[in-house]
C-alpha cells in the first residue's frame, strides 16, 4: 500500500517481498554504526524483522517505518517511517538511505513529506528524531527537517545518550 509519493520516490508499506532488500539495507555499514547491529543474516531473519518491526506497527499504531522505492529504477533506496517508543510521549521520525543513495536529497525529501503526513494525514502534535551525537549527517539533516534540540536523552534504554529533537505542528 503506498502511503505517499514524493518527486523521486513512493513510500509504501513493508512487505515480505521486502525480505533481501531488508537484508541489505540493514547490514550497511552506516546501518550497523548509528542503528546497530540487528543480527539480519538471512531472508528468515528479514522476514521476522519485517513482522515484528513494520508489520506489527501499522497493525498497532497505523503507522511505522515504511519502504522507500526510487520512481526511476523502481527500487528500494531506504526505509523511512515513524515508530512509537515507550520512553517518548510522541512518534520519532526514522530515516536510512542506502549508501549508493547518499547525498542526493533522499533522506530529507521523504522525511519532509512524512512529517507532513504525520501532522497533517495522522495529527501527530509533536514529532521526534534523535540520533548519536557523532552522526554529524543526521544531525544536520535533524536541523534542516526544522527540528529543535530538546534535550540529551537514552531513547532505547540501551545506555547511549543519544540528541533529541522535537518538531511542534
Amino acid at each position: 500500500m503506498t502511503i505517499l509519493e514524493t518527486k523521486r520516490t513512493l513510500v509504501r508499506h513493508g512487505t515480505h517481498n521486502d525480505a533481501p532488500f531488508i537484508m541489505q539495507l540493514l547490514n550497511e555499514p552506516g546501518w550497523i554504526r548509528f542503528v546497530g547491529d540487528r543480527n539480519i543474516h538471512d531472508l528468515d531473519a528479514a522476514r521476522k524483522f519485517i513482522d515484528d518491526r513494520l508489520l506489527s506497527s501499522y497493525l498497532k499504531h497505523g503507522f511505522g517505518l515504511y519502504i522507500v522505492d526510487e520512481k526511476a529504477t523502481e527500487c528500494s533506496i531506504g526505509l523511512c517511517g515513524f515508530v512509537k517508543r515507550d520512553t517518548l510521549d510522541a512518534p520519532d521520525i526514522g530515516y536510512a538511505i542506502t549508501e549508493s543513495h547518499h547525498g542526493m536529497g533522499y533522506a530529507f525529501e521523504v522525511s519532509t513529506a512524512l512529517i507532513d503526513y504525520g501532522h497533517d494525514t495522522l495529527g501527530f502534535d509533536r514529532i521526534f528524531g534523535y540520533t548519536l551525537p557523532e552522526n554529524t549527517v543526521s544531525l544536520k539533516l535533524l536541523a534542516k527537517l526544522g527540528l529543535t534540540y530538546e534535550r540529551d536523552q537514552d531513547v532505547n534504554n540501551s545506555g547511549e545518550i543519544c540528541k533529541l529533537f522535537v518538531k511542534v505542528a
